[in-house]
């Protein structure tokens, strides 16, 4: 029957509406200081390729298609939201003019410490705290290199002037205290988003590792969105057509099984 088809249209749908979410997040993040737009992936589940090898029976019922599709599963294909990757590619620098900004041009994340243990961030927007530590804004202090535990890597600043060099080495008073503690992840599928312009691991055995010399560090500026709001806004036309497509699918097989139920059976 075409019901069979209709759950194929249904997860087209769910998987375009997925999509649309995705796309709308990015959106809303276009400004946001340090953010990475999020892709959805799909691919097609095939019941016939899922099912474990199993010997052929062959039907004590009269033939027809329906009993030989039952047999292999091959009359059933979904569209399978296989989750979002992370877009890692630079974003532009946005010059600020305020001495506590830091852009990172190149691969990389400030090392931060928060109450639920170190994590990494693009944004370099800092400020001091009332204990005069380079912190985010939401008040997680930022950490210098080094093998000590991270509470005492915390950048202690006071009320004197702190320069970056393009190389992350900070210097207060004129004097140097350190290197801001920039590391990368070789494989970007080992991190992923925790929220606030954070980013965490995914297990305790990905280690993170220093940032190769071509790394720079610009004071007075911060990094913007990699988002692009024009290619965001063709992709969500585009998404929003095939979800409407399903839709009138959705409609087809309806339709059909009407026909077939109340039309056939007269």
């Amino acid at each position: 029957m075409s019901s069979k088809g209709i759950y194929t249209a249904v997860s087209g749908a769910i998987a375009q509406s997925s999509r649309l979410d995705t796309i709308a997040n990015n959106i809303a993040n276009s400004n946001s200081t340090g953010f990475k737009k999020d892709r959805q992936v799909f691919s097609e589940y095939l019941s016939s390729y899922e099912k474990e090898q199993q010997l052929m029976k062959v039907p004590r019922v009269p033939a027809s298609v329906e009993s030989f599709y039952d047999m292999q599963g091959g009359d059933k294909a979904y569209v399978n939201p296989a989750g979002t990757y992370t877009d890692h590619s630079q974003g532009l620098m946005k010059s600020t003019g305020r001495n506590l900004d830091f852009g990172i041009e190149g691969k990389g994340f400030f090392e931060v410490l928060t109450p639920q243990g170190v994590r990494w961030t693009r944004n370099g927007s800092f400020t001091i705290n009332g204990e005069g530590q380079l912190v985010t804004h939401a008040g997680y202090p930022v950490l210098v290199q080094g093998n000590q535990p991270p509470e005492q890597r915390v950048v202690q600043v006071g009320n004197q002037k702190m320069t970056v060099s393009k190389q992350s080495d900070i210097y207060i008073g004129g004097a140097p205290v350190g290197r801001l503690a920039l590391m990368d992840f070789p494989d970007p599928t080992q991190i992923r988003k925790e929220g606030a312009g954070l980013f965490q691991r995914n297990s305790e055995e990905v280690l993170p590792v220093p940032v190769n010399d071509s790394v720079r560090v610009h004071q007075g500026f911060v990094e913007g969105s990699n988002v692009n709001v024009v290619e965001e806004m063709t992709d969500m036309i585009m998404a929003q057509r095939v979800f409407e497509a399903t839709q009138q699918a959705i409609k087809a097989f309806d339709h059909m099984d009407d026909k077939l139920i109340n039309g056939v059976g007269r």
